[in-house]
C-alpha cells in the first residue's frame, strides 16, 4: 500500500499511518478492543479513535487523532507538566469512565493482560500516560494505543493514569522526562484527584497508585516469561526494575 508512514514510539512498533488511518498487526485482543471502541463510538465519546476492522492485509484499522505527540524525545515539552494539561487529563478520564460504565464486553472476550470482566469493573484504558495523547491547539485531542484495555477497577485506572501525569514515576525517570518540581507533587496531585472527582484522601490514593505500579511491574514479568516480545523488550529496557524504584520511593513520600 503507498502512502505508508511509520510512526514512532512504543515497545509494539509497526503501526503506521495510511491517510487519516492508523493500521497495525491485529492480537488475539483486538476484537474485545474493538467491541470497545464500538461503544464508545455509540455512546458519542469523541476523543478515543475509532475502530474501522481490518484491511486487505489483516491488519486492523483504526482512526488517527489528529494533534501533537510528545514523541521519543527527551525532555518533554514543559506544557505537559503544566497544571492545565493535569486537568484535561482528568477531565477525559472522568468522562471515559462515565462513558465505559456501561460497556459489557462481548462473550469469551479476551484482553492482552488476560483479565476477566465481572459486574463492578470497568473496561480501563490501563495506560493513558503522556506517550499515548494526542494534542492539538492545546487541547487533548484522545488518547490512543488501546492495546492494554482491560477490565480494572476505576480507582486502578485513575491510579496509573495519575503515575505517569502528576507525576509520581521514580525520580530519575521524570527528571529525564523534564519534571523536578519534586515537592509540588502533592499539590499536583490533589489537583488531578479534584479535577477527576476523586474526594478520598491522597494518602490513601498513594497507597492505590503504589499498589497498581506493583501490580504493573509483576504484570510486565510475567508476560515477559510467557513470551510476549513487547513485554521481554520492556524487561530488557529495565521498565520493571524502573516501576519497582517507584513503588520504594512512593512508600518514602511524594514530596520526597
Amino acid at each position: 500500500m503507498t502512502g505508508e508512514h511509520r510512526l514512532a514510539g512504543g515497545f509494539d512498533g509497526g503501526a503506521v499511518r495510511v491517510g487519516d488511518t492508523v493500521r497495525r498487526a491485529p492480537g488475539p485482543w483486538t476484537p474485545a478492543v474493538h467491541a470497545l471502541l464500538r461503544h464508545l463510538e455509540a455512546v458519542g465519546f469523541d476523543r478515543a479513535p475509532r475502530a474501522l476492522g481490518l484491511d486487505e492485509q489483516g491488519r486492523e484499522v483504526l482512526s488517527f487523532l489528529p494533534g501533537a505527540v510528545v514523541g521519543t524525545a527527551r525532555p518533554w515539552p514543559a506544557w505537559v507538566h503544566s497544571d492545565d494539561a493535569l486537568g484535561q487529563v482528568a477531565g477525559w478520564l472522568r468522562d471515559f469512565h462515565a462513558a465505559v460504565a456501561t460497556f459489557v464486553p462481548p462473550v469469551g472476550a479476551r484482553w492482552r493482560n488476560g483479565s476477566a470482566w465481572r459486574p463492578g469493573l470497568i473496561v480501563g484504558h490501563n495506560d493513558a500516560a503522556p506517550y499515548n495523547a494526542a494534542w492539538a491547539g492545546g487541547r487533548l485531542t484522545g488518547f490512543f494505543d488501546w492495546d492494554l484495555a482491560a477490565p480494572a477497577t476505576a480507582e486502578a485506572d485513575l491510579a496509573f493514569t495519575a503515575f505517569g501525569w502528576v507525576p509520581l514515576h521514580a525520580r530519575q525517570v521524570v527528571a529525564a522526562e523534564g519534571f523536578t518540581a519534586f515537592a509540588d507533587r502533592p499539590r499536583r496531585l490533589r489537583l488531578f484527584l479534584d479535577a477527576y472527582g476523586w474526594a478520598g484522601p491522597a494518602g490513601a490514593f498513594v497507597e492505590l497508585v503504589r499498589d497498581r505500579v506493583a501490580a504493573e511491574a509483576r504484570g510486565i514479568r510475567r508476560a515477559a516469561a510467557a513470551g510476549d516480545a513487547t513485554y521481554v523488550r520492556m524487561l530488557q529496557h529495565g521498565v520493571d526494575a524502573a516501576l519497582e524504584t517507584a513503588v520504594a520511593e512512593l512508600r518514602a513520600g511524594i514530596a520526597s
